[in-house]
């Protein structure tokens, strides 16, 4: 992944979210009632891009519970996350409108929701480590990203045409699960499964590529391409990928979807040991010694 690209990507102003990205988000919020005990308190991580219905969605569904948003352009996060003004008796709350907190550092939660984040992120490593600080001990993480399954037509046109690949490479589930235990995080379940989007020409099926992201390939064309090239494009698409029954052209997304829990740490056999307040204060709570 070129690490300057995606970082601009993720550095970019967003007013909607992704059809893709509420679609995934509204399945995976399905899951929360598999969890016994609902979260008291949540993080939403990126929410714009993550899907401000989803956020509507779970705020429904958690209505007790206090709501945290994180995003690199955290006012405009807010705002579009903001609640209409609800009716009450009391004039002094007349006109005001409610909505989550921002997170900060110190921002401490029993679920930290991050939905199509992680296969846009040049540092996934470290992303899931700051997450796992940010949950409290017993808490979980619930994810999703896209899989190595995604846009294989596509990658088969470009494959075809001699071109760099269209996208940068997404990463296996089981690599997601390794990576989720070398942050810390315990008991990690992952899932798939695969989603075929149909479009009626080349035109919507690029303008929905675009988005949902760029590619971030460190391989890919090294300068804007021509119009010439655009039509070249679009006439591959047309002619060489996969229709429906109704002539629709079809489009793979693998979806995977991950929860893991963040489990009460481990004191290190050492003569001399240091620990996190919270740490300790967890290991009390759970009764070990």
């Amino acid at each position: 992944m070129d690490l300057v690209a995606a970082q601009r990507w993720l550095q970019r102003a967003a007013s909607t979210s992704p059809w893709l990205h509420e679609e995934v988000g509204s399945r995976m919020a399905d899951r929360l009632p598999w969890f016994r005990d609902p979260p008291t308190s949540w993080l939403h991580w990126e929410p714009v891009q993550g899907g401000l219905e989803v956020h509507r969605k779970l705020r429904h569904m958690l209505p007790a519970a206090s709501c945290h948003v994180s995003a690199r352009r955290i006012s405009e996060a807010l705002s579009a996350t903001r609640e209409a003004p609800q009716r009450s008796w009391n004039p002094l709350q007349w006109g005001k409108a409610s909505g989550p907190t921002a997170s900060t550092n110190d921002t401490r939660v029993r679920m930290l929701w991050a939905n199509m984040a992680l296969h846009m992120e040049p540092k996934p490593q470290t992303l899931l480590a700051q997450w796992h600080r940010q949950i409290d001990t017993d808490g979980f993480l619930m994810f999703s990203c896209l899989g190595p399954d995604t846009l294989k037509e596509l990658r088969a046109v470009y494959a075809d045409e001699g071109w760099p690949l269209p996208s940068h490479a997404f990463t296996d589930m089981h690599d997601w699960g390794d990576m989720l235990v070398h942050a810390g995080f315990a008991e990690p379940v992952m899932d798939m499964e695969r989603m075929t989007l149909t479009f009626s020409g080349a035109a919507p099926l690029l303008a929905e590529l675009r988005a949902l992201g760029h590619n971030l390939s460190d391989q890919r064309f090294g300068a804007c391409r021509s119009r010439h090239w655009h039509a070249r494009l679009c006439a591959a698409i047309e002619s060489r990928m996969p229709r429906s029954a109704d002539g629709r052209i079809g489009l793979t997304f693998e979806i995977i979807y991950g929860h893991a829990f963040k489990p009460v740490p481990r004191v290190p056999v050492a003569s001399s040991t240091s620990l996190a307040v919270e740490d300790m204060r967890a290991m009390l709570r759970s009764g070990r010694r």
